[in-house]
């Protein structure tokens, strides 16, 4: 009798056996899948693409008039969401709580191993500094934009 209970309480403990937490092991992951890379590494039609459409697309929130993408600028997926309804509401969110658009700085350029594309990240600076974004430019093999994002940076508690 005694075995048998002491072999219910070991089945039960190992059936209780506790998880490994994978989510480290998809943060190793996901940090080998991309590298920064240096701005002097990466071909400077590439820059200029990410930098002259971003512009592009964070100016036109000032003047009212969006020049749409071309087919050698950017993917058919992105010319298709750019489109002067969208970016027309999204402008006057952002105009809103942020003010005119001054510039955009890099803050780094992020390569993807598996698809080999490039993602640039910008500070946008706006008249008002309550709030910061952020732009993120993806460029693929073809020196075309494929993504084209802004986000609003969450400040961090101290």
């Amino acid at each position: 009798m005694r075995k048998i209970i002491f072999l219910l309480c070991l089945s039960m403990l190992l059936s209780c056996k506790s998880k490994k937490n994978n989510t480290s092991s998809k943060e190793k992951t996901a940090e080998k899948s991309s590298n920064l890379v240096k701005p002097e590494d990466v071909e400077a039609i590439k820059k200029d693409r990410a930098y002259d459409l971003g512009k592009r697309l964070l100016e036109s929130c000032n003047t009212s008039r969006f020049k749409a993408f071309s087919t050698s600028e950017a993917t058919d997926k992105v010319r298709q969401n750019a489109t002067n309804e969208k970016i027309s509401t999204i402008c006057k969110k952002i105009n809103q709580r942020n003010g005119r658009f001054l510039g955009i700085r890099l803050i780094d350029i992020t390569q993807n191993k598996k698809t080999d594309e490039l993602i640039f990240r910008y500070a946008i600076d706006y008249e008002k500094k309550l709030f910061k974004r952020e732009l993120s430019v993806t460029v693929n093999t073809d020196n075309k934009v494929s993504a084209i994002a802004t986000k609003e940076i969450t400040p961090k508690p101290l």
